[in-house]
């Protein structure tokens, strides 16, 4: 039985471009027209449609645990966003069968000024569930989201991780019908995503549905059996998630191999770009050349103890090596600012194939995880020189190791 029936989904948004101001009276001329309200100035601004979603058809079967991947801006928060009722769609159909909790982003659902203790009887109150049912499961939430000497502080006062273990301890534990959980848990501890993880295993085996949305492929992989990939606003393809999967990998793997991100206006660090500068370019490397990568790093404060790390995963996200520097043994972030960091690998020995990145920004051990960016910048290994007698094979392995050889002739046995 489908609890989710979305048909010719569609989401338009009309963009407004502004002339821009080049000269400083062109700048006093449009700020004149502004305080004067004169109506001339609207007719030169230009706008646009943008369709962040089109013709949008899936179905979501009860109990069913479903992952939604793409690239971004491929339109995966917003259609999390329609489905949470958050936003309305601008053509198509959707119908829903049961209470939907939704964790999207962090903050979503509280109300700052009250306390946690305060925020999770509002929630259950927005779910529909009586104060008894909500008093039953009151103390597996707060020992789950290990907040309780915090539980009476208005959550304006927790930190981000704080609030992403409360929110998503109040959403998975106030038994919804379907669950809704974007790439917010990224900004969580490993121990953390590790326990969420458990936690939507246990939802889904309990016969209600999940919804999961997120770029670590690996954590779709192991969470799902059937994923829905959006490219563009559409669905490019619906299947068993290792198929998915795959195409997704394989998208932007002659691409260039960038990652852009735009500044979230937080205090945290943040990873605004990452490139694999691979050495034949648009995204390709051949193995045994030098392979570089530059990772630049926003961070309003110091980080204290900054330590970064990088894994280069293979098609089915298994790490096929890891690079890490701390400020310990390299200084770096210790000043408000921004960081570049490069890492140089003299020859590639990574077998043929389609690989990715994951990267890791964080505290010493135990310390705040500021940033988890997972399968980004694909880029694939190719191999220059003649193939052996059976052909380069991505299935063979998944690096080369340096080696040598020495043949001797033995006497034949008698």
């Amino acid at each position: 039985m489908s609890v989710i029936s979305i048909r010719q989904l569609g989401k338009r948004y009309v963009l407004t471009h502004q002339p821009r101001s080049d000269t400083l009276r062109d700048l006093l001329m449009q700020k004149i027209r502004v305080l004067t309200r004169w109506r001339r100035q609207s007719a030169r601004a230009s706008t646009e449609e943008f369709w962040a979603l089109r013709d949008v058809n899936l179905d979501v079967e009860s109990g069913e645990v479903i992952g939604i991947i793409g690239k971004n801006g491929a339109g995966k928060s917003t259609l999390l966003k329609i489905l949470s009722r958050i936003t309305e769609p601008t053509v198509g159909r959707i119908e829903i069968k049961g209470r939907v909790a939704s964790l999207l982003e962090v903050g979503t659902g509280f109300h700052p000024e009250l306390s946690g203790r305060e925020n999770i009887f509002l929630n259950g109150a927005i779910l529909g569930m009586s104060r008894e049912e909500i008093h039953r499961k009151f103390d597996e939430i707060v020992a789950f989201a290990e907040v309780e000497r915090f539980l009476d502080t208005p959550v304006k006062r927790y930190s981000s991780g704080m609030y992403v273990r409360l929110a998503f301890a109040v959403a998975a534990h106030l038994e919804p019908e379907i669950l809704i959980v974007d790439e917010v848990l990224a900004v969580g501890d490993a121990a953390f995503r590790k326990k969420c993880m458990g936690k939507m295993q246990s939802v889904a085996s309990d016969g209600r549905t999940v919804l999961f949305v997120s770029h670590d492929v690996g954590a779709v992989t192991s969470l799902t059996t059937r994923c829905v990939l959006l490219d563009q606003g559409r669905v490019a393809l619906v299947g068993p998630t290792d198929q998915v999967v795959a195409r997704y990998l394989e998208q932007d793997s002659h691409s260039q191999a960038v990652y852009e991100a735009a500044p979230r206006g937080t205090d945290l660090p943040q990873l605004t770009r990452v490139e694999v500068l691979a050495s034949e370019g648009l995204g390709l490397q051949a193995a045994g050349k030098p392979l570089e990568l530059c990772f630049d790093i926003a961070h309003p404060h110091p980080i204290k103890g900054a330590c970064f790390s990088f894994q280069i995963v293979d098609q089915a996200t298994r790490p096929a090596t890891h690079a890490w520097v701390h400020d310990e043994s390299q200084a770096f972030a210790r000043h408000a600012g921004s960081t570049r960091l490069r890492c140089r690998i003299p020859a590639t020995r990574l077998n043929v194939g389609h690989y990715a990145l994951n990267v890791y920004l964080s505290e010493p051990p135990g310390g705040t995880v500021f940033e988890t960016l997972a399968s980004i910048c694909p880029f694939e290994v190719i191999k220059l020189e003649p193939p052996p007698l059976w052909g380069w094979r991505a299935d063979a392995c998944v690096y080369h190791e340096d080696h040598s050889w020495a043949i001797e002739d033995l006497a034949p046995s008698s």
